[in-house]
Parts: structure tokens; sequence; C-alpha cells
């Protein structure tokens, strides 16, 4: 009995309600006190989410909102701007034309050309970074790319383009595509969602003739027959465009940097960047003259009219050059010695121009055949369009001089008849040694010279 009354006893202790309100010592109270009968400490602990702290979070919060909701807004609607822009760069590029060309084209079985997305090419390119950059020129910059099929592509990234000349481009550029000849660069596609519209073609791995013939190892040896073969196919590429595409085509800027060797040194004939469709109307007169100096057509530059005997002197100046191994324009000699053509008729003129020749050439070369090239090339130079010949003759005597070079008639069995059609018709039946009336390019007369 005296265990059990103790231990109330104890409870009652335990249970007495202690106001802590009153003992601040013994119960230190960081809010407004509040005695809880029952409980040994009804103090609210202190509040540290003041009123003032739950005002600036929910400002923050708020502003924090706001601000994500106006750059999303921002975001969205520069994608839409962007997604505008590139629907109306296209429509101006002709993307719409040349969907309905591709189509049409498509369902009778002709296709192979893709219109790229910008996105694409910038990753194909690695956002045209410069290490990509395969070369440079006057319409713009080309980069090595890659496509998402692991095809290597070079992309052409234009600078500039007339107004006339991008209402027109997407039919151009479709006929363009269109050509296939194993001398002419492929025109894989386009991009059209840009400002100037971008040009994917083949990838051609050894580089340029300008740098196969111009390049750093200019003592390395480059063959004769494979400078001949090297014009034959660049004439026969040019000779195709003018008489076999359909339309014609007119290239514009026909130089040995256009010109691209593979890893066979098969030249292909490339950068359409001046190129145009023949005009039906003659009197079609260019606003603005595209080329490249040391290349260009004089008659081009007096008239303002392109024309395919333009190519043709262009194609003269890549000939002497690959005969000569030396440059168009060459600015660090004297100034009457800066154009290789100025060069080569005065050095016909003083019966020189054999040793302007490299040394390579004139080790090789048949006597022969320097009379027909010489006379090839001064007819090709001619100041005048319609004394040139065109580019499917100047194909094939290129070529039946590369077959007479390896094998000369006067080591044949052949007949007269066959061995006189490895000479020009004016040359047939007169003797090796024989004078010709050539046309003074700088003086507009005739003159004579001996070979």
């Amino acid at each position: 009995m005296f265990i059990y009354l103790t231990q109330c006893f104890f409870f009652v202790l335990q249970t007495e309600d202690i106001d802590e309100c009153k003992l601040p010592k013994e119960y230190p109270c960081y809010g407004v006190c509040t005695n809880t009968p029952g409980k040994l400490n009804g103090c609210r602990p202190k509040d540290k989410f003041t009123l003032a702290l739950k005002v600036v979070t929910g400002v923050s919060v708020g502003v924090f909102l706001s601000v994500f909701m106006c750059f999303w807004l921002y975001l969205g609607l520069q994608k839409r701007k962007l997604i505008r822009t590139k629907q109306r760069f296209f429509e101006q590029n002709g993307g719409v034309i040349l969907q309905q060309q591709m189509r049409s084209y498509s369902s009778a079985g002709a296709g192979g050309f893709t219109i790229f997305s910008k996105q694409e090419l910038e990753k194909a390119t690695n956002n045209f970074a410069a290490d990509r950059v395969l070369g440079r020129g006057g319409h713009g910059i080309v980069y090595k790319g890659v496509l998402e099929d692991k095809t290597v592509v070079a992309i052409k990234k234009s600078k500039m383009m007339e107004e006339a000349q991008t209402k027109e481009f997407a039919g151009e550029v479709f006929i363009l595509s269109q050509i296939n000849h194993r001398n002419v660069v492929k025109l894989l596609g386009c991009c059209l969602e840009v400002e100037v519209p971008m040009l994917v073609y083949e990838f051609v791995s050894n580089g340029t003739l300008y740098h196969y013939i111009h390049g750093k190892d200019l003592k390395a040896e480059i063959t004769f027959d494979t400078r001949l073969r090297i014009a034959a196919e660049s004439a026969e590429a040019l000779a195709y465009m003018h008489s076999s595409a359909s339309p014609p085509i007119l290239h514009g800027d026909v130089k040995t940097a256009n010109i691209l060797l593979d890893d066979k040194l098969t030249a292909k004939v490339s950068d359409f960047g001046a190129s145009k469709l023949k005009p039906t109307d003659e009197a079609e007169i260019a606003t603005l003259v595209q080329g490249t100096c040391g290349y260009l057509d004089p008659e081009y530059l007096m008239t303002c009219q392109l024309t395919d005997k333009s190519d043709v002197y262009s194609f003269g100046v890549v000939l002497l050059e690959l005969l000569t191994r030396k440059k168009a324009l060459y600015f660090d000699g004297p100034e009457e010695d800066r154009s290789l053509v100025s060069c080569f008729m005065k050095a016909m003129k003083a019966g020189q121009h054999e040793e302007l020749l490299d040394s390579q050439v004139r080790k090789e070369m048949r006597a022969e055949v320097l009379e027909e090239i010489a006379h090839l090339v001064m007819r090709c130079l001619s100041m005048s369009g319609e004394e040139r010949p065109t580019m499917k003759e100047a194909a094939e005597r290129l070529e039946r001089l590369r077959r007479y070079q390896r094998h000369p008639w006067a080591q044949a069995d052949d007949n007269l008849e066959e061995r006189q059609t490895l000479l020009p018709m004016e040359q047939r039946d007169l003797p090796s040694m024989f004078r010709q009336d050539v046309l003074d390019l700088e003086e507009c007369s005739t003159y004579t010279y001996s070979m």
C-alpha cells in the first residue's frame, strides 16, 4: 500500500503543470510565450520565415516566372521569325519552282538532286569551320563537308548574287544538275533558305589544276602527255556544255583554279559561279562583267556579251599555262611582261615562242606538235570571237595531237589519207616547213611567222 501511494505521489508531481513563461531562464522562448497546461514547454519557437522574407520570396518567384515566360515567348517569336525568313529566302530563290521541277523529273525517273537545309550543311561543315575551307575565290568560299550518309562533298558558300541571277537561279541550277559528264564536277544539290544560295558539289580529291602546275613543288615533273590529256579533257567538258547540253551552257569563268583533278589526275571542270544559259536573244547584255583578270575575253569586256567564244579565249589561256607552267598574270616582273598572253604574242612575233615553253614540254614535244598547238593557242586567243575555233573543234584537235604525239604518223605504216586527218585542214598536203597568217592581237593586223 505504501509503495502504491508513493508511485501516485510521483505521478502527480510529474503531471503538475509548469508555467515556463514565468521561468525564461530555465525555458528560453524566442517567439510569443504561451503556457500550455500539461506540457513542459508551450513556447512557440522563433518564426524564422518572417513576413518580409515571405514578401521578398513571393516577389522573386513572380519576377523569375515573368522573365522565364518573356524569354520563352522571345525564343518562340525568334524561331517563328527565323522560319519566316528561311521561307522568304526559299521562295525568293525559286525553291517552289525547283520543287515542282524535281517532282516532274523524279516521276520521269530523273532524280539525284537534293535541296538541303541550312542546318544540314552547318552540321556537315562543323558550322563552316576554318579548317574545312578548301579554297577561296571571287565568288565565295568552298568548304569540305561530310553528309549524314558519310558522303564527302564540296559546299560553295557564295558572297553575293545579282537580283536578276536570283530570279533565274532555281531554273538554271536544276539544268546544271542534269549535266552528267565524266569531266564535269557533278552538282548534287543546293540550299535555298539563305540569302545567297549555297551549292553542293561532288568532292574531287586532288585539288585544282592551278595548284598542280603552280604549287610549291615546281621541280616536280609533269609529262607533256599528262598536260595534253588534261587540256583535251577540259576542252571536251566545255564542248559538251556548249554543244550537247540542252539548253547550251556557258561557263563564264574558265581558269586553272576552276579545273579540278581527281586521284587519277582526270580533269573535271567546276565552279559554275558565273555560268549562265546561252541567251536565246543575241542582243542580251550583261549588267555586270564577271570573270577573272588574265582570262577575260577582251571582246566580252568591250561588248558585255558573254558567248561560247568567251570560254574559248579563257581556255586558250589555260592551255598556255599548261604549256609554259607560268601564271596568267605575273605581278613580280616588269609591267610589259605581266600578262602571259602578251608575252606569248611577242614571243610568236619574234619567233621565240619555243623558249617560253616549260623545259619538260620542250624536251618531250615533237616539232610538228609544237607547230600545231601554237597555232591552236593563237586561234583561241584571237581578238575576234569569229576567228576562234569552237570548243568542240579545239577538243578534237587536242585529242588528235595527243594521239599523234604518242604514235607519230611519220613512223607508222598508215596511208596518206589517214596521216592527213591528224593535221588541220589548212595544213594538209603542205610541206612541214610552212608559213601561216595569224592575227596580230596587239595591232589588229595580219602578220606572218615561220614555224
